[in-house]
């Protein structure tokens, strides 16, 4: 499992690029990243190179920040590889909260981050289907 930040925000322009810079200058690489907004506020889910230290930085600028489990599924990059695994998880009975994609750094593989309402059989299931999870290490998460 990796650990993601999310982070609520106002939905207000410059929001973002204070967030956002806040973090470069502290030497926190984003690794994927994520926004859902609302009128008033958004919600961004991030991956990030160094999780305590992008907390410490968000705490600082009075932002609300939580911390939330979720897996990093390598998929293979190929014509249906995606829909392969939503459709294991569907017939498992697997609900997904969210996911989002991330810029993958292996061959042949896409990574994708999802949330998931029974993160244990996930996992059993895509051993048993031979599929990967990440770690955060793979991803270079500390």
């Amino acid at each position: 499992m990796v650990k993601q930040l999310s982070v609520f925000i106002q939905n207000e322009s410059g929001k973002l690029a204070s967030v956002t810079e806040a973090l470069a200058w502290a030497g926190v690489d984003i690794r994927a990243l994520s926004i859902a907004d609302t009128t008033d506020f958004g919600i961004l889910r991030m991956l990030v190179s160094d999780v305590q230290k992008a907390a410490e930085v968000l705490d600082s600028l009075n932002c609300i920040v939580s911390q939330t489990d979720v897996t990093v599924v390598a998929v293979p990059d190929q014509p249906g590889g995606l829909a392969r695994v939503l459709g294991l998880m569907a017939g498992a009975n697997i609900d997904i909260e969210y996911m989002y994609s991330l810029i993958g750094r292996g061959e042949e593989k896409a990574y994708m981050v999802f949330r998931v309402s029974d993160e244990d059989r996930l996992l059993k299931l895509l051993w048993e289907n031979g599929l990967q999870t990440v770690s955060a290490a793979e991803l270079g998460i500390r």
